[in-house]
Formats: C-alpha cells, sequence, structure tokens
C-alpha cells in the first residue's frame, strides 16, 4: 500500500525496485498484491452484499436472532441459502452479536420423585408421542415497563409440532386465567383434537392446575390430565425452553411496554412470528404451524415426495 501510494506520489524518483528493497518486499511478491487487490474488492463488496441480507434476516419481525436462525429465516422466509459457517463469519467480521441465554450455574435439578395425588405423569418425558397427542400448558411471568410492572402468560403447546395452540395474557394469577387457555383451545383446535383418540393435557403440580374448576373443565372437554413429578422442571422441559427463548427474544420489547393492552399487542405478535416464522432445525426447518401441515400432508412444502423423503 505504501508503494503504491508513494508510486502515485507527483515528486516520486524512485523506481518500483528501489521502493521494494526499501520497504523490505519483493518485486514478486509486489505485483502479487497488485494483481490480488481487484479480487479483494471483489471480495468484499460481496461480503457486504451477503451481510445485508443476514442484517434483514436478523431484523426480521424485530425479534433477535442467532446464527441457526438466521440460517433459516433466510431460507424460508427469503427463500436464500447461505452457509452457517459463513453467516457466523461475517457476524464476527461486523460485529453483529445475538445475546444468548446462559445456564443458570445456581439452578440445581432437584431430585424429586413424588407423583402428584391429582394425577398420574402418563407423559413420562416422552414428548414425542404423536401430532396433537401431548399438550403442555404452564404459566410464566412476564415483566414489562419501565417499573417491570409483572404480567402473566399462560400457554397449552403441541408437544410434537412445537406449535403454541392457545395463551392467554393477564395482570392476574387468578383461576379464571388459566381457564381460558382452555376454552381458547377447544375454539381454535376443537375439531383437529376431535380426532385424536387421547389427548393428554401435561402440567406442573401448580395450584391452579389441582384446582376443582381446572381438572373439571379438563375433564368435560375430554382431555386426560397428567403432572409432573413435584419440584421436577424437565417432566415440562419444552414449555421451560420456549419461555426461555421467547424471553431473549422480546427482552428488548418487553421495557417499552407500557400498559397490559400494550403487552397483550406484543405476545400476540411475538407467537404469531413463532408459529408461522420461526424455523426450528428439528422441525424438517419449518416453523411450528408449517410442520403440522407437513405432518398431516406427508410433503414438506416446495418439495416432491422424494425430495420430502431425503430432508
Amino acid at each position: 500500500m505504501i508503494i503504491e501510494q508513494t508510486r502515485k506520489s507527483q515528486n516520486c524518483i524512485h523506481s518500483i525496485q528501489e521502493l521494494c528493497d526499501f520497504s523490505d518486499v519483493s518485486r514478486s511478491g509486489y505485483y502479487n498484491w497488485i494483481d490480488n487487490r481487484d479480487k479483494q474488492n471483489q471480495q468484499e463488496k460481496q461480503d457486504q452484499s451477503d451481510f445485508d441480507l443476514i442484517l434483514k434476516a436478523y431484523r426480521f419481525k424485530r425479534i433477535h436472532k442467532g446464527i441457526r436462525m438466521i440460517y433459516l429465516t433466510l431460507k424460508n422466509e427469503f427463500n436464500i441459502l447461505m452457509n452457517k459457517k459463513k453467516i457466523q463469519r461475517l457476524m464476527r467480521k461486523y460485529g453483529l452479536y445475538c445475546p444468548l441465554r446462559q445456564a443458570n450455574p445456581y439452578r440445581k435439578m432437584a431430585k424429586a420423585k413424588e407423583p402428584s395425588d391429582h394425577a398420574e405423569n402418563l407423559v413420562n418425558r416422552d414428548f414425542r408421542q404423536g401430532v396433537r397427542k401431548v399438550l403442555l400448558t404452564d404459566i410464566t411471568y412476564l415483566y414489562y415497563g419501565k417499573n417491570h410492572t409483572v404480567g402473566y402468560l399462560s400457554t397449552i403447546k403441541d408437544a410434537y409440532t412445537k406449535e403454541i395452540l392457545a395463551y392467554e395474557v393477564s395482570d392476574t394469577l387468578e383461576i379464571p386465567f388459566v381457564l381460558k387457555t382452555i376454552e381458547q383451545l377447544k375454539e381454535n383446535h376443537g375439531e383437529s383434537l376431535k380426532n385424536i383418540k387421547k389427548n393428554l393435557l401435561h402440567s406442573d403440580q401448580g395450584s391452579h392446575y389441582i384446582s376443582m374448576s381446572f381438572t373439571e373443565l379438563v375433564r368435560k372437554s375430554g382431555y386426560i390430565q397428567s403432572m409432573s413429578r413435584r419440584g421436577n422442571c424437565w417432566d415440562n422441559a419444552p414449555m421451560e425452553s420456549f419461555f426461555g427463548h421467547m424471553k431473549d427474544e422480546i427482552q428488548d420489547a418487553l421495557p417499552q411496554c407500557k400498559s397490559l393492552n400494550e403487552l397483550k399487542t406484543l405476545i400476540h405478535y411475538y407467537m404469531d412470528y413463532y408459529n408461522n416464522h420461526r424455523s426450528q432445525w428439528n422441525l424438517c426447518k419449518l416453523p411450528p404451524a408449517r410442520y403440522y401441515k407437513y405432518c398431516l400432508s406427508g410433503q414438506l412444502p416446495g418439495m416432491n415426495l422424494y425430495e420430502a423423503a431425503m430432508a
């Protein structure tokens, strides 16, 4: 670079060989740099162009994403295939980082094996029993606004397709708030659930789930209640995992919610994103709602049957 700048100066009287000797660079090395300069500039432009695509995927739906999610978003939302190692290289090059959930070093797995007196643990961590066969439910806290106001989210999730089938946001933990998720499940998915011989509705041993009103509604709705062992979070691990990822991905938006209605709007937005756009590696690289359709049809979107079998 110095040799090139010196050559272009008006007062330069030195030959290329003299400049190379002065810079302790071989003449062949200098000409090799000249030959590769255009290639380097072209590579830089290509990197910038590819990074613009990565940034577009990263900002899609305004949800934080890591390397895998960027790869899947490019593939499923923009029909662009980009190598994961390339995505990682360009993110490092241009300083793009996604906040990742860290393991809690103080969280210890309780050696609890005490079953519930209200319902057996019929799932036994076998979450892949079939489409709509194992339905998981749980409640989580959501702190929103500048004053960290607390809200509550109740959800029901299909353990097989990972699709959120029903959810309710409330500012109170009273039992009717949880019952609304069951009513919503029946209203939105009642027909598809009727085709399943046995629907297991699995929860922890929280006070909501052992209440008479909840157990009676579950029974009348035709579902079979199942409960985790006491204090054993792994018995409902997929639900815990969903809450963790969701909170990671909306952590910047929660403080901006000024009211419960704004929190509800945010959760509604995220659930639509999660079900219809958030592709997952273990779901044939599809979002949960599309994976559900694939389970019914046996054919991946945009693929013939042979390609689907090879995927």
